[in-house]
């Protein structure tokens, strides 16, 4: 889907769910999930709650070994309640279920926080909204993105060790920095000892180029108020569309006060080979925006800090914290964006609850 992604005119509406027997959201189904849950249960429900909404297919790429054990798992956690989901029409072929957070996986979240639901920020209807939300395609888009880079940690070349070791997402992102930027999400990579970490535009060819440039100001304000410098990857739809936003994005940028506090590369969905297994965002598809610094070739993701040698690497504690003086820490820390291993992966067991 990384390569083809559904577009927002595609979908409409959502089809009503088959009428399936549910738990209530009870003290007593409370306690029967406290041992029904497993450690990745919780995961999804975590990450459904970070990220707003994960179809079937992502889901299962990101945790479970075969579309089966997931699709079995999630049905349980469907008819407990701890997740809701909802299938949008589409213009050809057949949507794939779509999966938010129900009101006891919500419960189950807050009780492991130590908070209550209402001060989680839960609200059943406002999670669903996202079901008739215009942005319910570009959602969809950063998260298949994001799920793609986990898929390929999962499926490492013989003697590689990689792993996505943070994934913010785009409200995330907005709690610590909106009165800056707004970028679709933040990522860090890790390939052996090397790191390289990013805030992430996804241009789904909708939004106007100028106002795409435009928002290297608020990066360039950011770095100067934290003296970060964090680098920005721009994903474009297609290869035309990435000429016309490099040269938009080029003017910008030699403009800023400082551009090297703004390290910029760009890339398209069309560059990815599709007769690869596990095709995504690390591939050797990056071009840097300052061709003379990085050269006119493409890098893959853990090489181009190699195109900006004045970039320290990030700094981390353990968790996935971005540290800086403007950068608070939120109540709750986002999920890890590798599942908890319960089950050997290439296996269809699914885990017993």
């Amino acid at each position: 889907m990384i390569t083809n992604p559904t577009r927002q005119r595609a979908l409409r509406g959502h089809k009503p769910t088959r009428p399936t027997p549910r738990a209530a959201n009870t003290a007593e189904h409370q306690a029967v999930l406290a041992w029904r849950l497993t450690p990745r249960d919780k995961w999804i429900a975590r990450m459904l709650w970070e990220h707003r909404v994960l179809t079937a297919h992502q889901i299962t790429a990101l945790a479970f070994p075969s579309f089966r054990s997931g699709r079995q798992r999630l049905r349980e956690l469907y008819t407990w309640g701890v997740i809701d989901r909802f299938q949008p029409f589409v213009t050809v072929g057949t949507a794939p279920m779509h999966y938010v957070l129900a009101p006891a996986g919500a419960a189950v979240l807050a009780a492991e926080d130590g908070l209550d639901v209402k001060d989680l920020g839960y609200r059943h209807d406002r999670v669903f909204g996202i079901a008739h939300s215009l942005r319910l395609a570009h959602t969809i888009g950063v998260n298949e993105w994001f799920t793609a880079l986990i898929a390929r940690a999962h499926h490492p070349a013989p003697g590689e060790q990689v792993a996505l070791t943070a994934w913010w997402s785009e409200t995330r992102c907005a709690r610590h920095f909106g009165d800056l930027i707004r970028p679709d999400g933040y990522g860090r990579w890790r390939n052996g000892s090397r790191q390289v970490e990013w805030f992430l535009e996804y241009d789904f060819g909708t939004e106007a180029l100028a106002k795409l440039a435009g928002k290297l100001t608020g990066y360039a304000a950011l770095a100067q108020a934290t003296g970060i410098t964090t680098p920005l990857l721009v994903w474009l739809p297609t290869s035309r569309r990435e000429a016309t936003a490099r040269r938009l994005l080029q003017r910008t940028w030699r403009e800023l006060d400082d551009p090297r506090t703004v390290p910029v590369a760009t890339a398209t969905a069309e560059l990815l080979n599709p007769d690869h297994t596990h095709p995504s965002p690390a591939d050797e598809i990056w071009l840097p925006l300052d061709t003379q610094a990085g050269g006119a070739r493409r890098r893959t993701l853990p090489d181009l800090p190699d195109a900006w040698p004045h970039v320290p690497p990030p700094v981390t504690t353990g968790g996935d914290d971005i540290h800086g003086p403007d950068s608070p820490h939120p109540t709750i820390s986002p999920p890890s964006p590798m599942p908890p291993t319960t089950a050997p992966r290439g296996s269809d067991q699914p885990e017993t609850g």
